[in-house]
C-alpha cells in the first residue's frame, strides 16, 4: 500500500509574502471617493473647517493617497469645486434652452430653496469657504469659468458678462436669504407669489435691454 505524500504547510516567510502583497486599487474609484469625502466635507464645515486626514479618513484611504491623487487640499477643493459646476442644477439645459428662460429659473430656483430642501452641496461649500481667502480665490476663478461663461454665452445684447454676474449673485443671494438665512418673507411666502417676483427680476437681466 503506498504511502500518501505528506501534506506540506505554508511556511511563515509564505504567509507573511502572501499577506504582505498589496491588493489592486481601482484608481478611479479611488479618485471618487475621496472626491465624494471632500464634497461632503467641504459642505459641511468649509475650506478651513476641514482637514485632510477627515477627508482620507471618510474615503477609507490615508492622507498619503490624497496628496498623491490631488497633490494638495487647495488642488483638491478645486476639483470639488470643477466637478460641482460642470454639474449644474439651476443653469442646466433646460434653462438655457428654454422659450422662456426667467420663468424656468425661477421656479427651479424656488423648488430647489424650499423650507424642507437640502440646500445645494455646491452652494454651501462656497458659503462655509467664502472666509478662507484662498478658498474664496478658488471658488471665485471656476465660478468665472464655468458658472459666468456658460450664462454669458446663452444671453443675448450688450453687457452679457455684467448681467449673467448680476443674476449669479441674485441667484445665490436668494439661495443665502431663504435657506441659510432662514428670512420669513422668503421661507413662509407662497411658491407661486416668490416664482413671479423672481420671475420679473430675472427678465430684466436675461433680456437684451433696450437700445440707446
Amino acid at each position: 500500500m503506498k504511502k500518501r505524500p505528506a501534506e506540506t504547510t505554508p511556511s511563515r516567510s509564505a504567509k507573511k509574502k502572501t499577506s504582505d502583497t498589496p491588493r489592486p486599487r481601482d484608481a478611479v474609484a479611488t479618485r471618487k471617493a475621496i472626491l465624494d469625502s471632500a464634497r461632503r466635507a467641504f459642505a459641511r464645515s468649509g475650506y478651513d473647517g476641514v482637514g485632510v486626514r477627515e477627508i482620507a479618513a471618510g474615503a477609507g484611504v490615508t492622507a498619503m493617497l490624497i496628496n498623491r491623487y490631488f497633490g494638495s487640499k487647495e488642488r483638491l477643493f478645486a476639483e470639488v469645486a470643477i466637478e460641482t459646476m460642470t454639474k449644474p442644477v439651476i443653469l442646466t439645459s433646460d434653462f438655457i434652452e428654454s422659450g422662456c428662460p426667467s420663468e424656468t429659473m425661477a421656479a427651479a430656483l424656488v423648488r430647489l430653496t424650499q423650507p424642507d430642501a437640502t440646500p445645494l452641496e455646491g452652494f454651501l461649500i462656497m458659503l462655509r469657504s467664502a472666509a478662507s481667502e484662498r478658498a474664496a480665490e478658488i471658488g471665485r476663478e471656476q465660478i468665472q469659468a464655468h458658472y459666468q461663461t456658460t450664462l454669458a454665452r446663452a444671453l443675448h445684447g450688450p453687457d452679457r458678462s455684467e448681467r449673467a454676474a448680476v443674476i449669479l449673485s441674485l441667484v445665490a443671494g436668494f439661495q443665502m436669504m431663504r435657506q441659510a438665512m432662514g428670512l420669513p418673507a422668503l421661507t413662509d411666502a407662497k411658491p407661486g407669489a416668490l416664482e413671479r417676483v423672481l420671475e420679473r427680476a430675472l427678465r430684466a437681466l436675461i433680456e437684451p435691454p433696450p437700445s440707446k
